[in-house]
């Protein structure tokens, strides 16, 4: 498995508008195992998002999906910045499937 914990940062005053767009856009998108967007409980104009995909192919490939552009490019005048995104290798936890054993 492949995952993303990222940190963005909306436009003052326009972090629900972010979050609608995400919502939206975020549905059905092949290979993705988990998509959550949550608010920062002190900073108003933070938001994180967690990634869980089958593999690194699959994020990768879901960035040229029409839905998906269409979807950066309806957020980005919203969008301040983004402030980190570290790359994990998730190996389970619940609503995950188990991973295959390595030899």
């Amino acid at each position: 498995m492949y995952g993303l914990i990222g940190k963005m940062r909306a436009a003052r005053g326009q972090r629900d508008a972010v979050i609608d767009v995400l919502r939206e856009s975020t549905a059905a998108l092949p290979g993705c195992l988990s998509y959550i967007i949550a608010i920062d409980p002190v900073d108003a104009d933070a938001i994180w998002v967690t990634e869980v995909w089958t593999d690194q192919a699959s994020h990768k490939a879901s960035l040229q999906l029409p839905e998906v552009q269409a979807a950066i490019a309806k957020a980005r005048p919203f969008i301040a910045g983004f402030e980190f995104q570290i790359e994990t290798h998730p190996v389970g936890g619940f609503g995950l499937p188990s991973p295959e054993k390595a030899g």
